[in-house]
């Protein structure tokens, strides 16, 4: 596993890249391959528009990739912020599950819907619950093959490699936080588990440090999804579309109200 994480760090084949041109360009490829695919999952699509922008440079070496929401107004589109410093160390086998999180059909069509859900009040329309919504996320990752993406084995690694670094999180945050774990410790062991460079898994053990707790509540939220999906999968054929608008349509709620309201509206369905 150690040379296989070692072949990830330092083959070529992996950094492709000469430009920050190139990144991008290679980031807009993934939104245009999934697009046909897009309404056989989803009905609600958000009215915002969307774009992948270079995070600036000086903050690019500490930044992660994110995502900015569109301006109520629509004088700014949605953003996907995409951290480069040099294009030429930038990894390509993790993109298309960042993507799926951070941009489509993740965190735009999640904070766009809600932005645009006029019947909601202000608070509910700009604000948020962490669970939900990097549940959601996470959950996005997992409908790459759904949108068909992971055709290449590298990037659905990436996918799983993803997974990984959540569950060395998990790990991570309760040795720091209840076992007495030293920042040095939960290094080692992120190292150990996952081919990232020394200077992210620094970076993420110091954000759980800060941050207890915070983390982990992606997980939570993406489980309570999965879980709500296999229910609604029950004894019939899912309809996938309407999941999806049933989760999305009244913006991030604590799971518990949404657990509530997504399985009225499946009892109320089959009345």
């Amino acid at each position: 596993m150690k040379a296989f994480f070692e072949h990830l760090r330092t083959d070529p084949k992996f950094y492709p890249f000469t430009s920050d041109q190139e990144v991008l360009d290679a980031y807009q490829a993934i939104e245009t391959r999934m697009q046909p695919r897009l309404p056989k999952l989803f009905n609600m699509v958000p009215k915002a528009k969307f774009e992948v922008r270079l995070t600036e440079k000086f903050r690019a070496a500490t930044a992660s990739h994110s995502y900015t929401g569109a301006a109520p107004d629509g004088s700014r589109p949605g953003i996907f912020n995409v951290p480069v410093v040099d294009a030429k160390k930038y990894t390509s086998y993790r993109m298309e599950s960042v993507f799926l999180h951070e941009a489509i059909p993740g965190h735009h069509y999640q904070i766009s819907l809600q932005q645009e859900r006029k019947n909601l009040p202000k608070f509910r329309q700009h604000g948020g619950y962490g669970a939900y919504t990097e549940g959601w996320g996470l959950y996005a990752e997992s409908l790459g093959k759904e949108l068909g993406l992971y055709t290449d084995p590298y990037q659905y690694f990436g996918r799983l490699e993803a997974e990984m670094h959540r569950a060395i999180r998990l790990v991570v945050d309760v040795g720091i936080h209840a076992k007495g774990w030293s920042r040095e410790q939960a290094i080692a062991y992120s190292l150990e588990n996952n081919s990232i460079s020394e200077a992210r898994a620094t970076s993420e053990v110091e954000r759980y440090i800060a941050l207890p707790g915070q983390a982990l509540s992606y997980k939570i939220g993406e489980l309570k999804i999965q879980e709500l999906r296999r229910k609604a999968d029950m004894g019939s054929s899912l309809d996938i579309r309407a999941f999806h608008d049933e989760i999305l349509r009244d913006g991030a709620l604590p799971l518990d109200v949404l657990e509530m309201k997504v399985t009225k509206g499946s009892r109320s369905k089959d009345r």
